[in-house]
This record gives C-alpha cells, sequence and structure tokens, in this order.
C-alpha cells in the first residue's frame, strides 16, 4: 500500500495501558502529536505544546508496528490541530488497529475517517476554555464514540449534566465519561453525585496516575 507522503510533527510514540475511556486498562499505543491552540488550566501535557519531531506516516506506522499491539490512541495537545492528522488516522485504521482520537471538540470533527472512535472532551467552566467548544461537532458523533467531561467542582457537574441532557448525549454516542479534575475534585464526591442523581454515564478515574503517579495524561 503506497502512502502519502504527508509528515506529522510527534512528541512521543510508547506503550501504555489505556488510562480513560472505554478501552481502559487495554494495552495500547498513544501516539502524541504537538501543538494545541487550548490552554485549560488543568492541563497535564503542556510539554507536548513545541518541541517534536518530524515524522512521515511511514515511519510513525512503522513505530507502532513495533509494540505490536492491536489498539492505537492518536492523542495530543489538540491533534486536530494538525491537518494531517486526518490521513495519520485513515492510515491506522487501514493497517487494521482499532483506533480512537482523542480531541477537545474545539475543532471540526467531520472529516475524520467513520472507523475512528472519537473520544471529544467538550471543556467545562472550570476548564477555562469552554469558549472554544464547537458544538457543531455533535451532529457528527457516531454511536461509537464517546463524549467527555472532566470536571473541577460542582458548577462543572451541574454544567455537565445539563449538557447532558440538552443534546441527548447517552443516547447519541457509546459512552458519556464523567472525570474528576486530578487534585481539585474529589472523587468520591464526584461518584456520590452521579449515583444521587441516577445519571447514565461512566464515572473514570486516570488509571496511569493511579499505577504509576503518572503526571502525563494518556
Amino acid at each position: 500500500m503506497s502512502l502519502p507522503t504527508a509528515s506529522l510533527r510527534i512528541t512521543e510514540i510508547f506503550h501504555s495501558l489505556q488510562g480513560e475511556t472505554r478501552t481502559l486498562g487495554l494495552p495500547t499505543v498513544f501516539v502524541r502529536l504537538t501543538g494545541c491552540p487550548l490552554r485549560c488550566q488543568y492541563c497535564d501535557t503542556a510539554y507536548a505544546f513545541s518541541g517534536g519531531q518530524q515524522m512521515s506516516l511511514e515511519q510513525i506506522l512503522e513505530t507502532v508496528a513495533g509494540f505490536r499491539t492491536h489498539y492505537v490512541t492518536v492523542t495530543g495537545g489538540e491533534p486536530l490541530a494538525q491537518p494531517n492528522c486526518i490521513p495519520l488516522l485513515q492510515a491506522l485504521c487501514d493497517q487494521g488497529y482499532e483506533v480512537s482520537l482523542e480531541t477537545s471538540g474545539a475543532l471540526d470533527i467531520s472529516e475524520i475517517d467513520a472507523r475512528v472512535v472519537r473520544v471529544v472532551d467538550l471543556k467545562t467552566p472550570g476548564s477555562g476554555e469552554m469558549h472554544r467548544n464547537l458544538y457543531e461537532n455533535i451532529k457528527y458523533l457516531q454511536p461509537h464514540d464517546q463524549v467527555k467531561f472532566v470536571l473541577c467542582s460542582r458548577q462543572d457537574y451541574d454544567w455537565a449534566r445539563a449538557k447532558l441532557l440538552e443534546y441527548d448525549l447517552c443516547n447519541r454516542v457509546s459512552d458519556v465519561l464523567f472525570s474528576p479534575s486530578w487534585g481539585q475534585l474529589d472523587a468520591t464526591e464526584l461518584a456520590e453525585w452521579i449515583l444521587a442523581d441516577r445519571l447514565p454515564v461512566r464515572f473514570q478515574m486516570q488509571l496511569h496516575k493511579l499505577l504509576w503517579a503518572d503526571a502525563a495524561g494518556h
């Protein structure tokens, strides 16, 4: 198969357990693209804002293949800030991987290969970047996609619960993920709010941080 000559700036490619989402705990290769137009106050991957290494699609695919795993997550930064993220996702799908994309939802997702599981992070008031949410993206979500809310406070929780209802998210995607912002919202408190309101959402914590006190998001 001939590949496009496109290249991307890559911060890192590494193998770990998926720390979040529906594939939590599964061995996964992470392809972290460099650059992000957002500045969320709780960001744990600011090292990916700049730098990185220019790599061709062929080089990226060769590196991913070396880890011999079925799951690949393309993340950032904000991966869609690089236009060549689109052909990268397609190439990974064509290689037979189960591919997910972690995106802020601030950039257009309409051109992403339909085989990709899009994990769209709607930014809450506490993130400091709520104004960047591109709600037009919601109509492009598919049943296998996921929507994520990182919650910093009770205000964030109430806001996310309202968006859940406004856009009927639980009937639109496979999973709606509620996560406590690490060190800002008590996880047990969030769990109790979800149970009290009987919300049909998936509570999650960042597994990699629990296992390895890993500061970087997976």
